[in-house]
């Protein structure tokens, strides 16, 4: 080559870098813009769902190049979960996280997933929920004005109290259980025999220290990170409900998103997912210790109890099964089935 043809071809190579250079550029600021983007929630900073939220939203700024800014608001301080999801609605709050139970009463067939003692581990609960099953509770959103871009994990719920350990069936009757607003969960505690208190997460705490309640049912990480022990004595490992927790947005938001910018926010929502739920899972045990440490009496329950309360509440499981219709409660048996197939 010539000297000549050399110093063309660098000047052209120059030319053409500076060029896609000033285009990758250009489509940057074309195709994302400054938002602030509002994510509420229940729990504090730091409960898995603050710390599956901080790593959206610090991944959600490292991809946008700081254009797109995640403001968490902890600690339920826009409200409990169905005022949220209202608000997201109607579009004044772009995204949260929540459980998929508390959509219960605008998409009924979420209730699959809270079905009691369906999932026996986590592996299980992933296998199901990013497979066809949860993909098609997914694209039941829209519709009702909300996006959901992945599944994390909330845990396995279990019972608090303020008045005795539970050891056995009849050790819950009469308890006053604060539990979600969502039927299943309230039909489920009123079946094992206690009286079930539907009521917001922010107003749990002074509920039970006024004694409006004797308890409450929630993962060991929620109850460690919300101080219940300050006001519950005692907690039996009933894991009687697994919760998965989800990231949404409000379809609204979502709609007005350039195609990159939605890439950059379900692209985060994955590898958010996927720190949230490993870290989920090594603060579970933790927090029983912690819980313990501050003198909650933690206890668990023989397996011949815990299958008395599944045999219990199967009219429950029937009852809710029926509303959901039996092709989508077969498919997802048959997704369970998979999952322990492929585990052995």
């Amino acid at each position: 080559m010539s000297i000549n043809t050399f110093k063309r071809a660098v000047v052209a190579g120059a030319i053409g870098t500076l060029f896609l250079g000033v285009a990758a550029t250009g489509a940057l600021a074309a195709d994302i813009k400054e938002r602030s983007i509002k994510l509420p929630i229940v729990n504090q900073l730091d409960h898995p769902q603050g710390l599956g939220a901080k790593k959206f939203a610090d991944v959600v700024s490292a991809k946008s190049g700081g254009k797109l800014k995640v403001k968490i608001f902890p600690g339920g301080t826009l409200g409990g979960e169905q005022q949220v999801a209202s608000a997201m609605q109607g579009g004044t709050v772009e995204a949260s996280m929540m459980s998929p139970a508390q959509l219960v009463g605008m998409i009924k067939e979420f209730v699959l997933l809270d079905f009691p003692f369906a999932f026996a581990n986590e592996r299980e609960a992933d296998f199901v929920l990013d497979g066809p099953v949860g993909k098609k509770l997914l694209d039941k959103m829209p519709e009702k004005g909300l996006v959901g871009l992945v599944y994390m994990e909330q845990g396995y719920r279990s019972i608090t109290n303020s008045k005795r350990p539970i050891q056995k069936m009849e050790d819950i009757q009469g308890l006053k259980i604060r539990t979600i607003l969502n039927p299943l969960y309230i039909d489920m505690l009123n079946t094992l025999g206690a009286n079930a208190v539907p009521m917001p997460f922010p107003e749990l705490y002074t509920a039970m220290e006024s004694k409006a309640v004797d308890g409450q049912e929630n993962p060991y990480s929620t109850a460690e990170a919300s101080k219940f022990y300050e006001v519950q004595k005692y907690m039996s490992n009933t894991r009687h409900i697994y919760n998965p927790q989800m990231l949404l947005v409000s379809k609204k938001f979502w709609d007005g998103l350039s195609a990159d910018e939605k890439k950059i926010i379900q692209d985060a929502a994955v590898e958010a997912r996927d720190y949230q739920r490993k870290v989920a899972r090594e603060m579970d045990q933790k927090s029983r210790q912690e819980l313990i440490k501050h003198g909650m009496q933690i206890n668990d329950i023989a397996p011949a109890e815990l299958q008395r309360m599944r045999d219990k509440v199967k009219p429950v499981v029937d009852k809710y099964a029926a509303q959901v219709g039996q092709p989508l409660v077969k498919e997802f048996q048959a997704e369970l089935e998979k999952a322990r197939v492929a585990a052995k």
